[in-house]
């Protein structure tokens, strides 16, 4: 994991990280977290990774009564989600439970960018198209489609079934490798 992602993890898991206002230093509890000790990773890397990471508006500095702090934006929430997302699609099971995973989803044309970025993230996650806006996969996955909504800010439209079986499936199995 790069640094700038290593350290905006850190920072969507912790909620915030308190700022030193001191000699430059732009963090204060950041690197005595577990996590960036095993990364190994100096404090001036930190820094500047955190700058990158503020230029790029995926964190800022909030203020309260007392006291500076970092936290992440929604942007920087976005590109979280979709890191999880990501990390939950390398987990793929090596052995076939028998069922298939269906993803219906009804969006209407006057969305049509929502629509059609669904369709490429569920596509790179290798389901297979059935009808237009059928689509299907061997595994379970309702982890990453429920973070694919929480994503894409919808909800509704998206409807996640596990079937036992596809009529005629054998080309499905073979796309799948199944067999």
């Amino acid at each position: 994991m790069s640094g700038s992602k290593l350290v905006l993890t850190i920072i969507g898991l912790v909620g915030f990280v308190a700022v030193a206002t001191v000699a430059g230093n732009m963090i204060q509890l950041l690197k005595y977290t577990s996590i960036m000790k095993r990364s190994k990773l100096k404090v001036f890397e930190i820094n500047r990774n955190i700058k990158r990471l503020m230029q790029r508006g995926l964190i800022q500095i909030g203020e309260d009564k007392n006291y500076k702090f970092l936290e992440v934006t929604p942007k920087g929430k976005k590109l979280l989600l979709k890191l999880e997302i990501e990390g939950l699609t390398r987990n793929k099971p090596v052995k076939w439970d028998g069922k298939y995973r269906v993803i219906i989803f009804d969006i209407p044309e006057g969305a049509r960018k929502l629509r059609d970025e669904l369709r490429r993230i569920i596509k790179g996650f290798d389901f297979i198209c059935l009808q237009k806006s059928v689509w299907a996969y061997p595994h379970p996955c309702q982890d990453i489609i429920e973070l694919l909504k929480k994503y894409l800010g919808i909800k509704g439209e998206v409807i996640y079934m596990t079937v036992d079986t596809i009529e005629d499936d054998k080309w499905l199995k073979d796309i799948f490798k199944l067999n």
